[in-house]
């Protein structure tokens, strides 16, 4: 998801998105570091910066831009 479309939603459906994408990448980091294979280890990798992408706008909300 582009940070446009990340401006646009309300502060808490932007919270409850931080969240499930969180608990989607612990799932597959732990998949990961036991052993098994991931079906896509490149989501890894998008999940990271979704997340991050998505932090960085909530911050932005909290500091007033």
């Amino acid at each position: 998801m582009k940070a446009r479309e990340l401006r646009e939603l309300g502060a808490e459906e932007l919270a409850q998105r931080i969240r499930e994408q969180s608990q989607e990448l612990q799932s597959f980091r732990l998949k990961h570091h036991s052993g098994a294979s991931v079906e896509k280890p490149l989501r890894i990798r998008t999940l990271r910066r979704e997340i991050a992408r998505m932090l960085t706008v909530q911050r932005g909300r909290e500091a007033g831009q």
